[in-house]
């Protein structure tokens, strides 16, 4: 009765079931950790260029700067970097209008908010995913054991708890191994978006604030 021979002794389809679940655990722990890294270090290049940025710099020298090292970028800088590309392109036509200016700054910068956005909340629909089918999968391994384990008792004179016991005991195997793979996603799934929340809440309030910082300039 050890939880290897339950899952090597459990029915094909049963079996089946177990191996797409423990599949979909290992993918979503692999995206938990990715995640993990992914969002430590936009957090920390955030922080970076907002002390940059509001030390003092001057903008053209950040801008250059976010320019040289596009590849290793942050998001806050990357959104910046359109902005100023933005605002510079246009301030330098001559009767340029000033609200049409700034439109399109705005334009730029959430464009690029939206693509790193994008990037930022990849892989979060998959642990939603395994966090909330799993433990139905698994109870679908479970109700088919004990189907298979009730037929099986249609052969046997007398029914005991001994001949029970092995065939519900695998097919609880399966609701197990359901909620195993959905628990941690559930919990990442939640840590994550709410981290992602913050990160989007900076990026809108200095997408704002440096708008006000560009008008000013025209004035």
């Amino acid at each position: 009765m050890s939880v290897i021979s339950l899952i090597t002794g459990a029915s094909i389809p049963v079996q089946l079931v177990m191996a797409l679940l423990l599949l979909s655990s290992m993918f979503s722990w692999y995206y938990i950790f990715l995640k993990v890294f992914t969002l430590r270090r936009a957090a920390q290049q955030t922080a970076e260029f907002e002390r940059q940025f509001w030390s003092g710099a001057d903008l053209n020298e950040l801008y250059q700067r976010a320019v040289n090292a596009r590849e290793s970028a942050g998001t806050l800088e990357r959104i910046f970097e359109a902005g100023f590309r933005e605002f510079t392109k246009h301030r330098r036509q001559p009767g340029a209008d000033v609200g049409a200016l700034m439109d399109s700054t705005r334009r730029a910068m959430r464009a690029t908010y939206q693509r790193e956005m994008d990037k930022l909340e990849s892989s979060l629909s998959f642990l939603a995913s395994v966090g909330s089918v799993s433990p139905y999968v698994g109870l679908l391994g479970t109700v088919w054991g004990i189907m298979n384990s009730f037929r099986g008792l249609a052969n046997v004179g007398q029914a005991t708890l001994s001949h029970v016991a092995p065939g519900i005991a695998e097919a609880l195997i399966a609701t197990a191994i359901g909620l195993f793979a959905a628990i941690p996603a559930v919990v990442a799934y939640n840590r994550f978006a709410g981290d992602v929340t913050q990160l989007a809440i900076r990026f809108e309030s200095f997408t704002e604030e440096f708008s006000n910082i560009l008008q000013r300039q025209l004035h």
